[in-house]
């Protein structure tokens, strides 16, 4: 709960709607099962705080975003609050991605292989968000 606490608490702190924080943590769900992955592919990631390792590419953190894809470095991509922005930035630049659903937003933002997958968390999601809002 401490990285979706982190998502919650960056996302409040850059101004984005409840609606935009259950989408990121939705997708962290998703891609992470809200742990923050090091890479078994870059063995630089685990020199930095993680809670498992993968082997998926080159995708590190939270949102199992890839420095060779242009999300940022590899240390910083492994620290949740950036990771968080990185997510929240590019859904922010997603056209009415507050009306679409939220499969539809994440998947703008992931290009997952797995694009529905995302609507399964978000009752849960949702919880986890209203819980830290107070709402």
């Amino acid at each position: 709960m401490a990285n979706a606490k982190t998502i919650v608490t960056t996302g409040r702190k850059m101004g984005v709607p409840r609606r935009g924080l259950v989408i990121a943590v939705a997708t962290a769900m998703q891609e992470s099962t809200l742990l923050n992955y090091a890479s078994g592919v870059l063995p630089e990631s685990q020199n930095y705080p993680h809670q498992a390792v993968g082997w998926d590419h080159d995708s590190v953190g939270l949102f199992q975003q890839r420095p060779s894809s242009g999300w940022g470095e590899v240390g910083q991509l492994m620290d949740p609050a950036f990771a968080t922005r990185q997510f929240l930035t590019a859904l922010r630049d997603v056209p009415g991605w507050q009306d679409m659903a939220l499969t539809d937003a994440a998947q703008a933002v992931q290009v997952s292989g797995l694009p529905w997958a995302y609507a399964q968390h978000e009752w849960q999601a949702t919880e986890v968000v209203d819980a830290f809002l107070g709402g």
